[in-house]
């Protein structure tokens, strides 16, 4: 898997460059191509094998996921943000390190059943106008296998079509 992500990093321009047409394209097969592929990697491949988005990124915690989270965790949501959030430079709240202290050893969410909606989501594969999100998606290839082993199939199978 980790083939996936340094064969992104070494093609950073490229990708870029390729996700900038495209999020100007207006193909209607865009969404279908990437919930296809997305669908096709996860069949082989377990975001417990790697859980680099755990390791190395934050999600955006929203009011509703802090609730919750602080709930479940019996704490309050002041305390709970006191103890793992800060408000970024964009005044989202986000994890104050990495890895995220809910990722066990074993890969595993400890807050799985609650976790932010952002990590529910991710890696965004499957959203409807994934277009509007081609900067969030090539950073994605920078930290997911799936997004850039997409990209990587996205430049040969669907733009030379």
């Amino acid at each position: 898997m980790l083939k996936f992500l340094s064969i992104a990093q070494s093609k950073r321009r490229e990708n870029k460059q390729i996700l900038e047409k495209i999020s100007k394209s207006k193909s209607p097969h865009l969404d279908h191509f990437f919930r296809e592929e997305s669908e096709g990697f996860f069949k082989e491949f377990s975001c417990l094998d790697c859980a680099n988005c755990c390791k190395t990124t934050s999600p955006i915690f929203r009011d509703v996921d802090i609730e919750r989270i602080a709930t479940y965790l019996k704490l309050k949501p002041g305390d709970f943000v006191a103890k793992y959030l800060y408000l970024d430079s964009d005044g989202h709240y986000v994890l104050s390190y990495s890895p995220c202290p809910f990722l066990g050893n074993d890969n595993y969410c400890s807050i799985y059943s609650v976790r932010p909606q952002a990590c529910r989501e991710y890696p965004h594969t499957d959203r409807k106008n994934i277009k509007q999100i081609m900067d969030l998606t090539y950073q994605n290839t920078l930290v997911c296998p799936a997004v850039a082993s997409i990209v990587e199939k996205l430049k040969t199978d669907f733009i030379k079509k």
